[in-house]
């Protein structure tokens, strides 16, 4: 297996493990992939729930721009939600799962289709 293929059976283990879900390996590949390079890059790859700037990029980057949702307070609602699903004190929150977790919360699979 190539690097991407073992970080993306990581980030199915965590959904399973630690957020309680069977994830649809499809749409996880495909929300991987569309993290780019940044799921090489330790910093990168992970979000960092404590910095409320980590939570509006990925607001602003993501949920505004890549799924197309319009801003609002239900969105840093979402975020926070996904972040105590994951755990707060889990130290590796990886970008990819944050986002996979998200793209079913608003139900915008169809934004990776």
């Amino acid at each position: 297996m190539g690097k991407r293929e073992d970080l993306i059976a990581q980030y199915a283990d965590d959904l399973k493990t630690k957020c309680g879900m069977n994830p649809d390996m499809d749409l996880l590949t495909k929300v991987t992939i569309g993290c780019g390079p940044a799921i090489y890059n330790a910093d990168a790859s992970t979000v960092a729930s404590s910095q409320p700037e980590e939570l509006e990029t990925v607001k602003a980057n993501f949920l505004i721009k890549k799924l197309g949702l319009r801003d609002g307070p239900e969105l840093l609602d979402a975020i926070n939600k996904v972040v105590e699903t994951y755990g707060k004190s889990e130290r590796n929150k990886y970008r990819a799962v944050v986002y996979y977790m998200l793209t079913k919360h608003f139900g915008k699979e169809a934004v990776y289709g």
